[in-house]
């Protein structure tokens, strides 16, 4: 499987995340079964807000995120502005909750992943077609 052009990756984001608005947060889930949030970052260039769906996966009180990006050999926008800025903020729903972003680390990684591919398999894929090692973010209720 051939993967998307970063610019079809960030026009579906885009279109995800007007139907989500559209239908008042009720649209439905694009990737199956897999959950997804939107995730808020401060534009790391612009300091503008920038509003992107990603999946998550629930671990305890926090949510884990993949900069996946699809494959690519490049990071999302939404990874570099965490790096830049940790602190975002994530909307499920009806609910709002600040958060800090860390990378999640290699150790950490080695236990997270596989739950990650059960939940989306597509992950496995997507870090077979990548030289990068794709990173995942641990976001924590800020304070």
């Amino acid at each position: 499987m051939t993967r998307l052009r970063p610019a079809t990756i960030r026009l579906i984001g885009r279109i995800h995340r007007w139907l989500w608005s559209f239908t008042g947060r009720t649209f439905g889930n694009l990737m199956g079964k897999a959950p997804f949030l939107m995730l808020t970052t401060k534009g790391r260039k612009t300091g503008r807000a920038r509003t992107t769906p990603v999946l998550y996966l629930q671990d305890g009180a926090d949510f884990i995120i993949v900069a996946s990006f699809g494959g690519n050999d490049m990071h999302p926008a939404w990874y570099l502005n965490l790096e830049h800025c940790p602190e975002a903020e994530v909307t499920m729903k009806s609910e709002r909750r600040k958060v800090l972003a860390r990378k999640v680390s290699a150790e950490d990684k080695k236990l997270i992943w596989p739950r990650l591919v059960e939940l989306y398999p597509q992950f496995a894929s997507y870090q077979r077609r990548t030289s990068r090692e794709i990173p995942l973010m641990r976001l924590s209720k800020a304070d």
